[in-house]
């Protein structure tokens, strides 16, 4: 196993940090969240213009043919700079989805225009509260016609197709949904951050393309939510990693009784303790990254311990943030927020912390069994 990046990678990150300083600092999540937009749009044209967007696509529809190690690299960076924008649900999720399951007139229709940021995809899953699975799915497809309600669809107001997990007769599958056609109707939701909107979608009636074979939903769920899972953890880490330097830099420049904070044992205690939490974070995240490049087979218990130590690590940060900067971390003129908001935002995003523990759990029972 090599978990290092290579050079090319590694100038990749530079030059995404050095654009994501440039085009996206702290005041562009706040404008966002103080405005009426769903996301930057001109920060989104910026980044399809890198070609972020087309990372992982084949170039045979008109993406860079990059692998999975280079879109982690970005998706750390996104973290840092708490970017408003959909790229992880049209990236992580919709684009995965697609060259997952995708037949050949899907890919040909959707891979190229999501690459050049034509169009914004989204993953419809959610319906109430609670775990996922088969029991809490309604939405329903017949003759070809969905109808139903999904909640907290991330980036659904400003999408222009879903995937939508449906029923179709006794069992799941995945459907493609065109938002901006006849018989969809959506809503935007409060959230704890909403720099990155989300979004109720009501179907009557709207149509729906089957995305893989009927009946075959929550397996390929599965794969995508891996997937996702990995890239999610280190836009975590980004951020996680974002709260520790904003942290430090404070305790070194404020000072109290005569001397910088830092130098005060209790706050040397809180820094070291969100540093261990990060280099953890971090290290699950290069297994997870390893897992995902090359498919192996230990990706499913790679995604979920990259998943749950990022999100250890993120809310440790974040919290300590706040907790470093005394008072003013509380107030609304510092950042320290932005970064709890994102925090509490991406715990939940694709499952909570509790349900990919439990998925933990059981991969690694599974594993066990099968030795």
């Amino acid at each position: 196993m090599n978990f290092e990046f290579s050079s090319e990678q590694n100038l990749l990150r530079d030059q995404a940090k050095s654009f994501l300083a440039d085009k996206s600092p702290l005041r562009v999540a706040r404008q966002v969240l103080d405005g009426a937009t769903s996301y930057d749009a001109e920060l989104w044209r910026s980044i399809t213009s890198m070609g972020w967007t087309a990372t992982t696509i084949p170039e045979k529809y008109h993406g860079l043919g990059l692998s999975q190690l280079e879109l982690c690299v970005i998706a750390e960076e996104l973290g840092r700079a708490l970017s408003p924008v959909p790229f992880s649900s049209s990236v992580y999720m919709a684009t995965e989805a697609l060259l997952l399951a995708g037949s050949e007139a899907q890919k040909e229709a959707l891979l190229g225009k999501l690459a050049q940021g034509e169009v914004i995809g989204c993953m419809a899953l959610t319906e109430k509260a609670g775990p996922l699975d088969p029991n809490s799915v309604d939405c329903k497809v017949s003759a070809g016609k969905l109808t139903g309600t999904k909640v907290m669809v991330s980036d659904g107001d400003l999408a222009d197709f879903a995937v939508v997990l449906a029923r179709s007769g006794d069992d799941c599958s995945l459907f493609l949904v065109d938002l901006n056609g006849d018989g969809v109707k959506r809503e935007v939701m409060a959230t704890m951050d909403p720099s990155r909107s989300h979004a109720r979608i009501d179907f009557t009636g709207a149509d729906a393309d089957p995305l893989g074979a009927a009946g075959d939903g929550f397996r390929l769920l599965e794969g995508v939510l891996d997937h996702a899972a990995v890239l999610y953890a280190f836009e975590q880490v980004g951020g996680a990693e974002a709260t520790l330097d904003m942290a430090k830099e404070y305790a070194l420049e404020r000072y109290a009784f005569g001397r910088p904070i830092a130098s005060y044992q209790a706050l040397k205690h809180k820094m070291a303790r969100m540093y261990v939490a990060c280099v953890l974070a971090r290290s699950n995240c290069y297994f997870g990254a390893w897992a995902l490049s090359t498919r192996a087979a230990e990706l499913p218990v790679a995604a979920a311990t990259a998943r749950v130590s990022a999100t250890q690590a993120y809310k440790e940060c974040a919290e300590e943030n706040i907790q470093i900067h005394g008072g003013m971390g509380f107030t609304w003129e510092f950042d320290c927020h932005l970064y709890y908001r994102r925090h509490k935002l991406l715990a939940v995003n694709i499952g909570s912390e509790s349900f990919w523990r439990d998925r933990l759990i059981t991969r690694i029972e599974a594993q066990k069994a099968a030795a």
